[in-house]
């Protein structure tokens, strides 16, 4: 007989589990000791790239979710890439409605290059246009309120073979900013006019989007009037100067708490109006802006017109310091006061004249909207 002691299965069990443990947490010391002298921490331009990418996937994604807004939504969104689009009510505030969706025609096939802008606006005028007149069940005034803007195929979505163009309704300022909407396109009336107080900015001696008033602006809308409370069919722009002379006068002296038309021109300031061509009329845009603003003294463009035409001058001289030893404020930059039949335009045919405020003709996407190419109002 043997004098070794008997081995154990119990014995010989627990041994095995013993080292198979210790083999188990020498991996993970192993591991651990590799995270610790493998990892790296991300150096400035290694994040930029990583969040880069995290915006540009989230864009991607917002497109795409645009992009399956059917006709009758309305998007809006906050970031200036519209990275963050999304659909709303069309009674909430919006930036675009969709009206249609329009295929690209064969020679755009798989192997085409992605368009051009000037090619974009062309395909625009081409395919969206009677789709809006047929969602808004009338005309489209082309110079009006409402302008055509695009969602198009980005370069992703293009290589993808996305070939298809989603047609909306947009409001887009004389600046080239989208204006925000708050009721659906068929319900707006087109007439392009401003509320009373609101002030347009300078740009360029012309007419930009709107500002405070008490930054440097070209008009201040003092009133609305509608054309058809004393016209039954379409007045010639003689007859709607004619009307609108002393209508406007009225209408500023009550804006202003008494200011009289001869009051403006001793302060350099003339008093303005919109008239409406017959294209307009027949779009049913009848409405007119009565506005206050001032002219260069050599014609050449609007001048910079700052503080409410409310102000009096005592609160413009407080406000700015720039009265005299008199205490009455000099503007050499602008000419004595006219009405509008005289110079009150700024610089558009249809203002006595302009109507749209220098905006472009809504035949076509606007080009300065803020968005990128292929989210809403990017249509050219």
């Amino acid at each position: 007989m043997s004098d070794q002691p008997d081995r154990s299965p119990i014995n010989s069990a627990l041994r095995t589990r013993v080292l198979m443990g210790g083999a188990f947490f020498g991996a993970l010391a192993a591991m651990a000791l590799s995270w610790t002298f493998s990892w790296v921490p991300e150096t400035p331009e290694m994040v930029l790239q990583r969040q880069a990418e995290e915006k540009a996937e989230q864009i991607a994604k917002a497109r795409e979710e645009a992009f399956r807004a059917p006709p009758g939504s309305c998007l809006n969104w906050t970031d200036p890439e519209a990275s963050d689009v999304h659909r709303v009510s069309c009674d909430e505030e919006h930036f675009f409605e969709v009206v249609g969706l329009a295929d690209l025609p064969p020679e755009y096939g798989p192997d085409a290059p992605l368009p051009d802008d000037e090619t974009w606006h062309e395909l625009t005028e081409q395919h969206c246009v009677e789709l809006a007149e047929d969602y808004l069940d009338k005309p489209l005034d082309p110079e009006g309120k409402l302008t055509i803007g695009i969602l198009r195929p980005d370069e992703r979505q293009w290589s993808q073979g996305e070939r298809t163009l989603h047609c909306g309704l947009q409001w887009v300022g004389p600046g080239g900013g989208l204006q925000v909407l708050t009721e659906p396109a068929k319900e707006i009336d087109q007439s392009n006019v401003w509320e009373p107080g609101t002030c347009l900015g300078l740009v360029d001696k012309s007419v930009g989007d709107p500002v405070p008033c008490d930054e440097q602006h070209s008009y201040e809308i003092v009133a609305v009037v509608d054309l058809s409370d004393e016209f039954d069919s379409y007045p010639s722009r003689e007859e709607q100067s004619e009307w609108l002379d002393p209508t406007c006068a009225e209408l500023v002296e009550e804006y202003t708490g008494g200011k009289k038309v001869e009051d403006l021109s001793e302060e350099g300031l003339i008093l303005g109006w919109d008239t409406r061509s017959k294209e307009s009329w027949k779009a049913g845009s009848t409405l007119v802006n009565c506005k206050v603003g001032a002219v260069l003294e050599d014609d050449t463009g609007l001048a910079p017109v700052q503080g409410s035409v409310k102000d009096s001058e005592d609160d413009k001289d407080d406000e700015d310091g720039k009265g005299d030893e008199d205490g009455q404020d000099k503007d050499d930059s602008t000419k004595d006061g006219k009405d509008g039949a005289e110079g009150g335009g700024d610089g558009s045919e249809n203002d006595s004249g302009g109507g749209r405020d220098g905006q472009e003709d809504a035949a076509g996407p606007s080009g300065q909207a803020p968005a990128p190419s292929g989210a809403p109002g990017s249509g050219d």
